[in-house]
């Protein structure tokens, strides 16, 4: 795949900025026009093909389809993923998450960490790529984030009602939309967020399909809890470097 970022993938100030608040919106594209065309066309095929699946339930794809490596594993995503998580990096997860016009549900407030709680040792090097297959805006259910949450732990939950993306809990406190920051995101373009952080999405009340592929990376110097319930059939991959923490990694 032909690159279209510099090695270094993020700067200095984009660095930082993510450190301190979070996440970041880089405002460009990850992927060539003709890769992200075919990563396009990839996604349809899945949506077309997902059965009694919702279009919001389209969890580690690359299980089974192994072209979505081509993209997880590609120079453009890990040479950004090194910038804030060290040279040492697997593969966590993927998720293509689609919201269809006027009927895709909302994303509940939470933390990706809360719902890992137990898996690895730590959160801090634990980063996701969201990379907006469809233009994403504010009416259409784009992603929101509280600056700066990454830092506070994790939150007390409370069950909520169906009405809600995959999810039946969300954090007790309550969101001042003053205070969120919305990822409107051209098509192809892509944002960086810690997996620690609060984020959510409204309700797709638009005529236009709203879906992003999240690409979950982490610190192979983290430990994978290899008892936890919830690790004994997930796959993790290495993507570079070495593996201090010893995981059960993937050479793919």
């Amino acid at each position: 795949m032909a690159r279209i970022q510099n090695k270094n993938g993020l700067s200095t100030v984009e660095k930082k900025f993510y450190v301190d608040n979070g996440y970041l919106l880089t405002g460009r594209p990850l992927f060539n026009p003709k890769d992200f065309d075919r990563l396009y066309g990839i996604f349809e095929e899945h949506l077309e093909n997902k059965g009694e699946l919702g279009a919001d339930q389209l969890d580690v794809p690359h299980f089974k389809d192994n072209r979505l490596f081509d993209f997880l594993m590609a120079d453009e995503v890990l040479d950004v993923v090194e910038g804030l998580i060290g040279p040492n990096i697997g593969l966590w997860s993927s998720h293509f998450i689609c919201k269809e016009p006027k009927v895709g549900k909302r994303t509940p407030w939470h933390e990706d960490s809360a719902y890992w709680k137990g898996r690895f040792d730590s959160f801090d090097k634990v980063t996701t790529v969201w990379l907006a297959i469809d233009p994403s805006f504010k009416e259409n259910g784009c992603m929101g984030v509280i600056p700066g949450t990454h830092k506070n732990g994790f939150s007390e939950y409370a069950a909520i009602d169906g009405n809600a993306a995959t999810f039946d809990t969300e954090i007790k406190t309550e969101v001042k939309e003053e205070e969120v920051v919305w990822f409107e995101l051209e098509q192809g373009n892509y944002s960086l967020h810690d997996s620690r952080i609060i984020h959510g999405a409204n309700a797709n009340t638009s005529e236009y399909r709203r879906t992003g592929y999240t690409m979950r990376y982490f610190s192979t110097d983290l430990v994978l809890n290899r008892e936890h319930p919830g690790n004994k059939t997930h796959k993790i991959y290495h993507c570079r470097g070495g593996n201090a923490g010893n995981n059960p990694l993937l050479y793919h």
